[in-house]
């Protein structure tokens, strides 16, 4: 039983954890073996707290302005010209791109 005025805990199977995330069961194991998520086990099975698979979620947020490392710049696209205020059309004439 829980004390007077505590919530009682939500459990989770590692099946239904697995949901919540959309991960399969081999990720939850090894966000769990890596530490990122805990987990209890009781007996022959694993069961989660829902509030620390909802504070995982929280923790697993991207920033914005974060990834800019995983896209590439486009072709040709030079920034520091850019940066500079340098308008396109004179990058191409320098670059001897200009209209023929």
């Amino acid at each position: 039983m829980s004390a007077a005025g505590e919530t009682p805990i939500r459990w989770l199977s590692t099946r239904d954890a697995c949901e919540r995330l959309g991960v399969t069961l081999r990720t939850l194991y090894r966000f769990i073996d890596e530490g990122q998520l805990t987990a209890y086990k009781m007996g022959r099975v694993i069961r989660l707290q829902a509030a620390d698979v909802e504070d995982f979620i929280e923790r697993m947020r991207i920033a914005p302005g974060t990834l800019e490392h995983l896209y590439p710049e486009p072709r040709g696209h030079d920034r520091s010209t850019e940066a500079a205020g340098e308008p396109a059309e004179d990058r191409d004439e320098v670059l001897g791109r200009g209209a023929r």
